[in-house]
């Protein structure tokens, strides 16, 4: 074979393909490998930079888990340890529809029926949160039952119903406390009363662990532990048993006299600690279906009262602080009215001359006004403000009012005049309750405590201790005289009654408001109790016909629990000792008494 046969051979060769096919088929795959790393390389990108976390959550899912250790919320105890308020054992019962739909747990008709009817709801409205989340993984059905029929449920064995442990709160006293304790959701959040104001300290702080787990369930790694925080239990101030029998007084009372509402408080003269403090109408705080959101303000701290006649022992401890009237001054009353600015002042009758203590015991408006003009404007309202009004009361109680004390500079003699005996300024019956402990306790004012303490605050002299007593001891003679309904057998009591009308758009209507303010016992004041019975509805509406009884019957109560010693003994040795305050002098006599 030539050389040129060779070449037309190899030629003929290449044109068949055959060195051409495996190169195009190298190629083929070099480009098929490219394309698969680039492939890779982009899906990696995309994992690394766009997507992470989808794909991070997706394996948490499969092997991170979260153990959490659930805190009991704290319990509200009175000041003797009785339970207020505590967390019981409950479950909660959910669904999960996924498993339902996939054990096709519907077909089972009676089972869904029975339970229907143990949660009390239509078997219709419930399998359709089934059909309306077939995917889902957790519906709540009801939320805190009872064990009884959790236990019930469990018998039940439908596929993808499940029950959680719980805890629900109770409040042992019902209806005696629930205006001061409150209530919580069904989330155990505090939203009323104590349970609301100490809640972060109620709840505490649950801990959880965080592991990761292998395929066969076993914890291959600790990530991390976070301890829980107990919750603190809360100590009142409040004693169960006084505050069991104002709630029983103030509630028969509010329904003899047909009233829209009524509040007591009862508080240490000392120590300004609340020891009871009580509304009605009340409501049941383990039911509130169908409560009215009325029923839930504590009015004893929200509602406020123009306190009427209850204001006169201030006025008159008043002029007693500037000097401008002494212990057996006699002021003169005729011809029992005067005018104004051109508005009238006026008595039932005229008194003629009467002391101080005569002024209290009769309620004289004209005897009041003329102490309250014997001192200067600003003296007069300085000690209106340093009682506490228009500020509160130191409780921090959710929703206390700080009441209505006008701070202007102009102030008309007649204003003055109403000031004096109540009218013009309006508070709330915890207020009324602060000024009646500084006057019990000597002259000193505290914030109020709603909280038990060992130590309570070192307060505010406001008042002489000696100017104190002495209208302390005048109201003793209020009750003694005027006001029978208050005594309490074997002690001695002091007090004042207070009825106002009940303030409307343009002037006053015809409701009233029946007020008593007392202390007790006199030799020794321990106890202050307030009584306030708004819009009494039958033909008795005065403070010493309505509230006066509910202040004994609370008081008398109140001294026995406490093992205080009756005093009445005392009174006539104390008598014989000061006979001075009902001494009349003939200088004032022959004046006349002082005049405005």
């Amino acid at each position: 074979m030539t050389k040129g046969d060779t070449i037309k051979s190899a030629k003929k060769l290449g044109n068949n393909g055959q060195p051409s096919t495996a190169a195009w088929r190298f190629y083929l795959v070099m480009v098929v490998v490219v394309l698969i790393y680039v492939g890779l390389m982009v899906r990696s990108a995309y994992i690394q930079i766009v997507e992470p976390e989808m794909l991070k959550k997706q394996g948490d899912m499969r092997s991170l888990r979260v153990h959490a250790d659930r805190v009991q919320r704290g319990s509200i105890v009175d000041r003797n340890g009785t339970e207020l308020a505590i967390s019981v054992p409950v479950e909660t019962v959910w669904a999960d529809p996924k498993i339902i739909m996939d054990n096709n747990a519907l077909a089972m008709s009676e089972h869904w029926q029975a339970l229907a009817d143990v949660l009390d709801q239509d078997i219709n409205k419930l399998t359709l949160r089934i059909v309306k989340n077939p995917r889902k993984r957790f519906v709540y059905l009801e939320r805190k039952i009872s064990p009884a029929m959790a236990s019930y449920i469990r018998e039940l064995k439908i596929p993808g119903i499940h029950l959680r442990k719980e805890s629900k709160r109770f409040y042992p006293t019902g209806e005696i406390s629930a205006h001061l304790v409150g209530f919580t959701n069904v989330d155990d959040k505090g939203i009323e009363g104590i349970e609301r104001l100490y809640d972060q300290m109620l709840t505490g702080k649950g801990g959880e662990k965080r592991f990761r787990k292998d395929a066969k369930g076993r914890k291959i790694e600790i990530l991390s532990v976070e301890e829980s925080e107990q919750a603190q239990d809360i100590t009142l101030s409040i004693d169960q048993r006084i505050q069991a029998i104002a709630y029983k007084e103030l509630k028969g009372a509010v329904q003899a006299f047909k009233a829209a509402s009524g509040s007591v408080v009862v508080a240490n003269a000392h120590t300004g600690e609340i020891l009871a403090i009580t509304n009605s109408p009340s409501y049941n705080p383990n039911n509130r279906r169908n409560t009215a959101l009325h029923r839930f303000r504590n009015r004893a701290i929200t509602d406020i009262y123009e306190p009427g006649s209850t204001m006169k022992p201030l006025t008159a401890l008043t002029a007693l602080e500037f000097g401008s009237a002494q212990v057996n001054t006699v002021i003169n009353t005729s011809p029992g009215w005067m005018r104004l600015g051109g508005r009238r002042v006026s008595d039932p009758i005229n008194r003629g001359k009467l002391s101080i203590e005569e002024i209290l015991i009769h309620s004289s408006n004209m005897g009041t006004t003329k102490l309250a003009l014997s001192v200067p404007k600003n003296y007069l309202l300085d000690k209106f403000f340093d009682v506490g009004f228009a500020e509160d009361t130191g409780t921090d109680l959710v929703g206390e009012s700080t009441g209505m004390m006008h701070d202007r500079q102009r102030w008309s003699q007649f204003e003055l005049a109403t000031l004096s005996w109540g009218y013009g300024l309006a508070i709330t019956p915890l207020q009324l309750t602060r000024f009646y402990t500084a006057l019990a306790n000597g002259g000193v004012k505290r914030e109020l405590s709603i909280v038990k303490t060992d130590k309570p605050s070192e307060g505010e002299r406001i008042f002489s201790e000696k100017n104190s007593n002495a209208i302390v001891n005048m109201l003793e003679t209020v009750v003694d005289e005027h006001v029978p309904k208050a005594k309490v057998e074997g002690y001695r009591v002091g007090g004042k009654t207070g009825t106002s009308f009940k303030a409307v758009a343009g002037g006053y209507g015809n409701d009233y408001v029946g007020l008593f303010a007392g202390v007790g016992p006199i030799s020794n004041p321990e106890l202050v109790v307030v009584v306030v019975i708004n819009d009494p509805g039958g033909d008795l509406y005065h403070g010493g016909e309505v509230a006066a009884p509910v202040f004994s019957r609370i008081m008398k109560g109140a001294l026995r629990v406490l093992n205080i010693a009756p005093d009445a003994s005392s009174k006539v040795a104390e008598s014989n000792k000061n006979t001075q305050s009902n001494a009349v002098t003939k200088s004032y006599q022959d004046d006349g008494g002082l005049d405005a």
